[in-house]
């Protein structure tokens, strides 16, 4: 082995190699562009405020992600128009924020991207049998005190709609800005005449008011005329007994409206994370429901904000491939490395099948150029072998050798430096005859 390196041309190697290596060097800076970094261990999702929809689905995400070892860390807010601010704020700490439809319109400078519709997110208008009649319009909160909401609230902005799609506002009518739990009990005190409330059917407040007595739950008699005037919102349906079929709550069909339900990321937010996001959310909204069928949410919706990539690929393939196979952390792992390895493939391959042949040609021309010289002498001699004595006819002959036998090649090669040698011996002969003693 040590002789056969000796007759490696380290010369001819670096020749060929230098060049490959800067190759597959920028191929691999080319590549490392695109990779994503690893995905944080943590998770900032904007959320609701206490006892809200939106912290109670949070909570069910955190514990989701626990089992991928991604903390989610929940911020409180007053709701949908707050968790948007925060989105919109580079310097507020967030990744993702629960967003109500219908509240927030894409920006210039808007870097955000919807995972699509998440759950109905329905309108509820709970008010007291006492204080309001006829309950089916509402027209019929004119003159009320009607709890609209907590500011910067979802439920405010959507309240204030349709307040104002039916004339009435803070002068002729008293509008408070709360929200909470404790709205069901100042409404059992006679303090508040109505309330408006936006969630699912498991909200807390929700689920506290169908149960109170004395108040009702209003059924809106123009729920279509609202879908029309207000896109972005849905005609439900909540049927008699949906609730407690043994207390028959409600009592008889009820006509709602609502917005969709959507959580919208920053596109700077990891990939791998998103699609986390998107795993938990059909875990936690794909449940059955009064208002869903099993399977029904997530689902690609018609959001005023572009749906996220990753989301759009979750909806057409599912979980990613390899992590039916591995934990997180590897499948993530080979997903950033496949980034890296498909350039550096398509760049090595090639290398790797021309860089021999480059290596080859420039031992074969060193050859090639002793044969040049070779061929010219012979010529020489036969157009005129005068022109030298026999010795400096020799001579010339033996400094052809003699670079020949100083070629430094591989043993893949050694065939032609034989052949060489075996020329150099007939054009020797040839010299020998031609020429005198």
């Amino acid at each position: 082995m040590p002789e056969r390196l000796k007759l490696l041309s380290w010369r001819d190697i670096v020749f060929v190699a230098l060049p490959s290596l800067l190759l597959a060097i920028v191929a691999f800076w080319l590549a490392a562009q695109f990779i994503k970094p690893a995905p944080p261990h943590q998770l900032i999702v904007s959320t609701g405020g206490e006892g809200g929809a939106y912290q109670r689905f949070g909570a069910r995400y955190k514990d989701v992600l626990a089992r991928y070892d991604i903390t989610l860390v929940e911020k409180p807010s007053a709701g949908s128009d707050e968790n948007l601010q925060r989105l919109r704020n580079p310097e507020f700490a967030v990744d993702a924020a629960f967003i109500q439809g219908g509240t927030a319109r894409p920006g210039e400078s808007d870097e955000l991207v919807s995972l699509g519709d998440f759950y109905q997110e329905a309108l509820w208008i709970f008010y007291r049998e006492a204080a309001v009649h006829g309950g089916d319009k509402v027209l019929d909160l004119k003159g009320k005190r009607v709890a609209v909401g907590g500011a910067g609230s979802g439920t405010q902005h959507l309240a204030m709609e349709l307040l104002a799609a039916n004339g009435i506002d803070a002068k002729n009518t008293r509008l408070i800005e709360a929200g909470g739990l404790d709205l069901a009990a100042r409404l059992q005190k006679n303090e508040i005449d109505a309330i408006f409330v936006v969630g699912p059917t498991q909200s807390a407040l929700v689920w506290t008011l169908l149960y109170t007595p004395g108040v009702r739950l209003m059924s809106l008699t123009h729920a279509e005329a609202y879908t029309r005037r207000f896109p972005y919102l849905s005609r439900l349906v909540l049927p008699r007994g949906a609730i407690d079929l043994t207390q028959d709550i409600p009592p008889q069909d009820i006509q709602l409206v609502s917005p969709m339900a959507t959580l919208l990321v920053r596109e700077a937010t990891h990939p791998a994370l998103v699609d986390l996001l998107m795993q938990a959310a059909t875990e936690v909204h794909g449940e059955p429901g009064v208002f869903q069928k099993p399977g029904e949410f997530p689902r690609a919706g018609h959001s005023e904000f572009p749906l996220s990539k990753e989301a759009e690929r979750y909806y057409k393939s599912g979980t990613p491939f390899l992590q039916h196979y591995l934990p997180f952390w590897a499948a993530t792992l080979i997903d950033r490395m496949v980034v890296m390895i498909v350039p550096l493939l398509v760049v090595l391959f090639p290398l790797f099948k021309f860089a021999p042949q480059v290596y080859g040609w420039r031992v074969r021309s060193r050859i090639y150029r002793r044969y040049g010289e070779l061929k010219f002498l012979e010529n020489e001699v036969n157009e005129n072998p005068g022109l030298h004595s026999r010795a400096e006819w020799i001579e010339k002959l033996d400094s052809i050798e003699a670079d020949a036998s100083h070629i430094r090649t591989p043993l893949t090669f050694s065939d032609m430096l034989y052949t060489l040698r075996g020329h150099i011996d007939l054009v020797r002969d040839m010299i020998l005859r031609r020429t005198p003693a």
